[in-house]
């Protein structure tokens, strides 16, 4: 094996020049503007550098996975490249600057995220893709995050065992887009301020689609307020009802006196499918009490023996219930209630792919900023990666649906590239030994050049 020597140059070689795309689809509205006429430190003098720089080199290091302060100094040996890419129009911030100026903003500008989530969806074409039947599903749900042997505020015992942080997440479509986001203590029961996210959510979701929404929730948020929050919102939903103190024994012997639809996929394994109805009663605005008939599917297991015909001494019964307003075959609600399964996936890619398991900041005020700038960042690399399937690329599966947004940083956001300026416009060079070149160019034209 040969020696290899290293040396040291002047070329201006940058790791992430996929941060072109990402300041292409930001540019695209005055969501900047907003924030530096906005004046968050009162009690200071005017800061040069304003919060739209901030926020700005923010969200490009959420993109890149480093949500960690201290990765913004990784941008300090080219700031003129990542000023330029991410529109940034004073400076790049320091470390110290950038903390101290996120924990200023902290949760004063919620809303104006999620409206600019919602206004760079629609200024770059996107539709949340739909299920066959024609409705978009919207999946909500909480995921607890690992903050252990950390003072962090907010950060308290999760259902899941450790320290941490629980906050409820909503996706749009069946390609999952980030729609809204709650932080919350690692404490507290998963229903407590569902209400007021659902109603909310409702509202984003319905300015980003026209279609019928279709709200997918676990047994957790199974609550009459909840279902009637969507009902009067002309909301479909498919809710795990949770048995509480519901013996299985009794809803066994209901099944094996009415259901119709009994089947024995193995000897040993009996599957009653089936429904029933049930009035429950929730409140209005107003106050007044209303009561509606709400359909509830099940699912009834009885197995007498295993998998390998070991006999048990008593029955295992396994129950599984859905409440529902779809009018859909009992089958199809359950297989549909399943796809919901599929947000673990979302939350792995938000918390492992983007490293944001373990949130940057002492104070929970700041760390709702970070996750609420990551809706932004989260969606941003999904419209990448959905832009990217289909075309030419050495990884591509015919029956792949969407990309895992490691792949997106790694492969389209992390690419490096040689930078020149030539006649007042900056170049980025792709290598020919770099398989990725052509759909960079691709997406990034999609992107700069798209008019809704």
């Amino acid at each position: 094996m040969r020696d290899i020597r290293i040396e040291f140059t002047n070329e201006r070689i940058i790791p992430s020049g996929g941060l072109a795309v990402v300041g292409a689809i930001l540019g695209k509205s005055d969501f900047v503007k907003k924030l530096n006429r906005m004046d968050v430190t009162k009690n200071r003098s005017q800061h040069q550098i304003k919060n739209g720089d901030i926020l700005l080199t923010y969200i490009g290091m959420l993109c890149m996975g480093k949500p960690q302060f201290d990765a913004v100094r990784e941008m300090e040996d080219d700031p003129e490249f990542y000023k330029y890419a991410l529109g940034v129009a004073y400076k790049i911030p320091s470390e110290e600057t950038l903390r101290q100026r996120m924990d200023d903003i902290g949760r004063t500008i919620r809303s104006q995220i999620l409206q600019e989530n919602v206004e760079m969806l629609r200024a770059n074409g996107i539709h949340p893709a739909k299920l066959k039947e024609g409705y978009v599903p919207v999946d909500a749900d909480v995921t607890p995050m690992d903050n252990s042997k950390t003072k962090k505020e907010g950060v308290s015992r999760t259902y899941k065992g450790y320290d941490g942080f629980a906050p409820m997440l909503a996706y749009i479509g069946t390609n999952g887009y980030l729609v809204n986001t709650k932080l919350r203590e690692g404490s507290q029961h998963c229903q407590c301020g569902t209400p007021e996210f659902l109603k909310e959510t409702i509202g984003l979701c319905k300015q980003i689609t026209d279609e019928k929404l279709l709200f997918r929730l676990d047994s957790g948020n199974d609550a009459f307020e909840n279902m009637g929050i969507l009902l009067e919102a002309g909301c479909y939903f498919n809710i795990k009802h949770n048995l509480r103190r519901e013996g299985k024994e009794s809803w066994l012997s209901m099944a094996k006196e009415h259901c119709k639809n009994v089947t024995t996929p193995r000897d040993g394994k009996t599957v009653y499918t089936g429904s029933d109805w049930r009035m429950i009663s929730y409140k209005l605005d107003d106050g007044t009490e209303k009561e509606v008939c709400v359909r509830i599917v099940y699912e009834i297991i009885e197995r007498t023996t295993n998998k390998y015909g070991q006999f048990f001494l008593e029955p295992d019964i396994e129950v599984n219930t859905f409440w529902t307003n779809l009018d859909w075959d009992d089958q199809d609600i359950i297989n549909n209630y399943h796809a919901h399964g599929e947000c673990e996936q979302y939350h792995s890619e938000l918390k492992t792919d983007m490293d944001l398991e373990r949130l940057p900041s002492g104070k929970f005020d700041t760390n709702e900023l970070v996750l609420e700038l990551a809706i932004l960042a989260f969606n941003i690399l999904r419209m990448i990666g959905q832009e990217a399937l289909g075309r030419r690329n050495p990884r591509h599966r015919e029956n792949v649906k969407r990309r895992r947004h490691r792949t997106v940083i790694n492969n389209l956001i992390n690419m490096a590239c040689h930078v020149t300026s030539h006649a007042r416009q900056m170049v980025i060079g792709l290598g020919k030994s770099n398989v990725w070149r052509d759909v960079f160019q691709y997406v990034y034209g999609s992107f700069a050049y798209f008019t809704a």
